[in-house]
């Protein structure tokens, strides 16, 4: 890239972090992070205490920025968590993308069909014109409200970026197109109409299984689990994040039975979400998604 282009892209990473957004470089071009992963990390500098993910690592530090940014033509992610935000991302249907036309309802349909049906109009606040034609909405969170990310359990097409979110910050450029702001209004709270349906569902009481033994599963439990994680270790392209998410809530009933520890179905469906190829922030929100699901609409073991 052109000595320009890295200018614009600091000045973009700078303007974001005057916000009092957190941000950390992205590849050039890209979505991923530029930063080294955990396999990679030498436990000096910032790491010396043990490796820093991305999300501990963006800053609001305008030299630690400059000194990034003058290193590479990097684009610019924004941590929502740290930054206090919640992002809505309302996606374009990828078959509308290729064909100009598609049966299916885009995000911002869905988004302001919500709205409507909560009396309350379009929220004017910070937005983002993505290169697909989709659009990121920018809230700030509810203070003392810890928010995970979602994806498509608001409304088709719908996502959420809060904690372990990460989002492409407008003057960032792919190769689908550049980034760009569509209302540099100031980013407001998030809607009170919105947040029911972020908050993790309550957790169903329920009895646990005879045979559980305290940190452990039934015998039934590990031996679904194997079986459910490894299909969605050799999920092809274009099922992976299908097979994540319905073979989580295939599993998520033993949880509601009590037969096995929720995180260690986070941990296992995580690591085969991510042996699969998907990106670690998207297997947590959609585990999480499918977790909810089963938690809401499971049968007692007893009619099961």
């Amino acid at each position: 890239m052109t000595h320009d282009a890295r200018s614009a892209l600091l000045s973009a990473a700078l303007d974001a972090a005057a916000r009092g957004w957190h941000v950390h470089p992205l590849r050039p071009g890209g979505k991923g992070s530029a930063l080294h992963g955990e396999r990679a990390c030498r436990r000096t500098g910032e790491c010396a205490g043990g490796h820093r993910k991305w999300e501990q690592r963006a800053t609001t530090d305008p030299d630690r920025i400059r000194a990034a940014w003058t290193a590479g033509a990097f684009n610019v992610g924004i941590a929502t968590g740290p930054s206090g935000l919640v992002v809505v991302d309302l996606d374009v249907p990828k078959e509308k993308n290729r064909k100009g036309s598609s049966d299916a309802p885009d995000g911002a349909t869905n988004f302001l069909a919500l709205c409507e049906r909560a009396g309350e109009p379009w929220p004017t606040t910070y937005t983002v014109r993505t290169p697909s034609g989709g659009m990121h909405l920018y809230f700030r969170s509810p203070p003392g409200v810890d928010l995970p990310c979602t994806a498509g359990s608001v409304a088709p097409n719908v996502d959420t970026r809060a904690w372990g979110g990460n989002i492409v910050a407008a003057g960032s450029t792919t190769t689908a197109g550049a980034y760009e702001s569509a209302d540099d209004a100031p980013a407001v709270a998030l809607p009170g109409w919105l947040l029911p349906l972020l908050q993790p569902a309550q957790k169903t009481a329920a009895a646990p299984a005879p045979l559980l033994i305290p940190g452990r599963a039934t015998r039934r439990a590990e031996v679904a689990l194997e079986r459910e994680t490894a299909r969605v270790r050799m999920a092809p392209e274009g099922q992976r994040h299908h097979l994540l998410l319905t073979r989580t809530i295939v599993i998520g009933r033993f949880v509601v039975w009590g037969e096995i520890a929720q995180d260690v179905v986070e941990a296992a469906f995580g690591a085969a979400g991510e042996a699969a190829g998907l990106p670690a922030a998207e297997c947590r929100a959609t585990i999480h998604d499918a977790l909810a699901y089963s938690a809401r609409t499971c049968r007692a073991r007893e009619t099961a």
